[in-house]
């Protein structure tokens, strides 16, 4: 199966170094929406969205003001996850599946863009949809299919469905609800995309470090305390056995991406 790490939206907000963690604290931080998509035998699976098409052509209909205002996103078309998925030589109805980590604006927002896909998500995420955080105009005519967090353990979390063998739901609580990550096997090793579950490199290090402003909002955003913090002491112990990441760290994503010269 082969993989493609994607930045599916850029935000500049500011802050600099207080975001980010680089240079002066003037500059406008970088943060991406780090999506993955695999090419699979009968079909390509998305790993999150990103903002879709009609998120760039009128935010304000799905895009919030304060997201818009704190988040900054560029709103670049050809960053979109349909526009990448067609400069591969594909097309939106190749897209067969998409596992959603959470139903936040910035990781769901290319639904639309692929109208015959699946959308796998936690079930929980799907009860609280109602909550004022999501933009339920981004994804109302999705075909979800939602999973119970029941199931096997795998490296030590419980609760793991199967999407197929090399495809995993495994639930990162904390962020959301029903938050996820995905886990996928590439021949003899696995990634796990794990959302929101953090938020910046240092914290999968030790000890764990994370920029003051980075820090605000991911207290600010999270939902279960608890079990967000147990979660990420988890990431941190099986790091060295899987290839982790999260969504918005632009670092994460540069070290995933072939090497341009």
């Amino acid at each position: 199966m082969k993989v493609h790490h994607l930045n599916c939206g850029t935000m500049r907000p500011f802050g600099g170094r207080l975001v980010d963690g680089r240079g002066s604290y003037f500059h406008r931080a970088e943060l991406v929406c780090h999506v993955v998509l695999l090419e699979a035998d009968d079909g390509l699976i998305l790993v999150d969205t990103g903002l879709g098409l009609d998120d760039l052509r009128d935010p304000k209909a799905t895009l919030s003001a304060q997201y818009r205002h704190v988040s900054r996103p560029v709103l670049d078309e050809r960053e979109t996850a349909l526009r990448q998925v067609e400069a591969l030589g594909f097309s939106a109805d190749d897209v067969r599946h998409i596992a959603l980590t959470h139903l936040d604006v910035d990781h769901a927002g290319g639904l639309r863009d692929f109208p015959s896909a699946r959308v796998h998500v936690l079930k929980e995420e799907l009860d609280d949809s109602a909550n004022p955080r999501y933009s339920p105009g981004q994804w109302r005519h999705a075909d979800f299919v939602p999973h119970e967090p029941t199931g096997e353990e795998w490296f030590g979390f419980r609760g793991v469905r199967e999407l197929r063998p090399d495809v995993l739901l495994v639930p990162l609580i904390g962020h959301t609800r029903g938050h996820t990550g995905v886990a996928i096997r590439v021949e003899d090793r696995w990634l796990l995309h794990a959302g929101d579950a953090y938020f910046f490199h240092g914290e999968m290090s030790a000890p764990p470090h994370i920029p003051s402003g980075l820090k605000y909002f991911q207290d600010r955003a999270e939902t279960v305390r608890g079990l967000r913090l147990s979660n990420q002491d988890r990431l941190r112990e099986v790091a060295g056995q899987v290839d982790v990441f999260c969504a918005h760290d632009p670092v994460e994503l540069r070290q995933r991406q072939p090497h341009r010269v």
